[in-house]
């Protein structure tokens, strides 16, 4: 395996290719290319920044209010020029985003190998998430080498006829999250502390991410009167929520939420910053996919406010609950983990399911052998 090309676009992306791309760069036998395609921009920047790696290729193709039909039609062509150029012997895509597809598409039109990394999750419903879901089985058909998180990915993509060249190694996510908190602690929490001063810690803290496209509309506006009637029904809390930039999202969270004493809403945030928040927190509400591996790698309660999970391993260890977007049943829920201590701890001291920080050095190493 003489030039290894790593392809992604977005922050989760880089997240979890980040522990692979060092890694390698680490044994040193390889050529390590990076190819970024900016799906997202700033959010993007934000981690190449804070793990110090500097793309090869840069194809900057946001565009405001960009539909699927573009981005997937740019991001193609684009990579088309990067693989006649390179000629890579190995393509690295990761998850389900529109980048991780068109890479594997990209691979597979030019005969190069791939490898798709968080291979094998699945809701069943092609229409949630949305694109994802779609996304992801396609990238599985047009991969050779396949890196399941858990034995039940693994089990998912068997049932698709999918069953050369898979391994089960954990999530790249977990090895994130553990390189990222070493670094924190390396440099100290002084800055953290200053740039969240305005949050009173000695309150329980209710972190909340909420961005899923299936979710615009009435799903999404539920969810805002849910975090709204929590914050006025609980004493002795502070939510926190970095709300994503898109219209769709910022319009029903500043309609309802805005203004409320308790409720913070802020600028969505740096990786370090967010995970140094989510260990200072009690609670997790979410409908990102990462966000449910970390939380309860730090031993923190996860109410999924979605109708389904292409996680089921965290629903069915007890650390995560799938709430869907109805108000009452996402109010009910938080109450309960926030006054009922027994629940909590049931859940907070659940054992986690998606790694121990090692999925980076057993693909790699599996690669290896591969390409002996």
């Amino acid at each position: 395996m003489n030039k290894m090309l790593f392809i992604f676009g977005t922050r989760p992306e880089a997240i979890k290719l980040t522990p692979l791309i060092l890694n390698a760069k680490r044994k040193g036998t390889n050529e390590v290319k990076i190819c970024v395609t900016a799906q997202h921009r700033a959010m993007l920047d934000q981690v190449l920044s804070f793990f110090k790696i500097t793309p090869d290729f840069d194809l900057n193709l946001m565009r405001p209010d960009q539909s699927l039909f573009s981005i997937t039609s740019t991001a193609l062509t684009s990579l088309e020029k990067v693989l006649k150029k390179e000629r890579p012997d190995l393509i690295f895509i990761q998850g389900d985003t529109t980048t991780a597809f068109t890479g594997a598409l990209a691979g597979y039109y030019g005969k190069i190998k791939v490898a798709h990394i968080e291979a094998g999750l699945r809701t069943g419903d092609r229409f949630s998430p949305y694109p994802e879901e779609a996304n992801r089985v396609l990238a599985s058909h047009l991969s050779d080498y396949h890196f399941a998180p858990t034995s039940k990915a693994a089990e998912n993509l068997s049932r698709e006829g999918i069953v050369r060249n898979v391994w089960t190694v954990g999530n790249t996510v977990i090895d994130a999250l553990f390189l990222c908190l070493e670094m924190i602690a390396k440099e100290g929490e002084q800055k953290y502390c200053r740039y969240f001063d305005f949050i009173d810690f000695s309150k329980k803290i209710v972190l909340v991410t909420g961005h899923r496209r299936e979710s615009f509309g009435r799903p999404f506006e539920n969810i805002c009167h849910a975090l709204k009637m929590l914050s006025e029904t609980c004493t002795g809390i502070e939510i926190v929520y970095p709300v994503h930039l898109n219209p769709n999202v910022q319009r029903p969270v500043n309609q309802i939420l805005k203004n409320l004493e308790n409720v913070h809403l802020i600028e969505p945030l740096e990786y370090p910053y967010l995970i140094w928040l989510m260990s200072k927190a009690y609670l997790v509400l979410t409908d990102s996919g990462g966000i449910q591996e970390e939380a309860p790698s730090l031993g923190k309660p996860v109410l999924v406010m979605r109708n389904t999970t292409e996680r089921p391993e965290g629903i069915e260890a007890g650390i995560a609950r799938l709430v869907g977007t109805e108000t009452e049943n996402i109010l009910k829920q938080a109450i309960t983990l926030l006054t009922n201590r027994k629940e909590y701890e049931k859940m907070a001291q659940a054992a986690n399911p998606y790694g121990d920080g090692t999925a980076a050095e057993k693909i790699i190493q599996i690669l290896s052998r591969e390409f002996d």
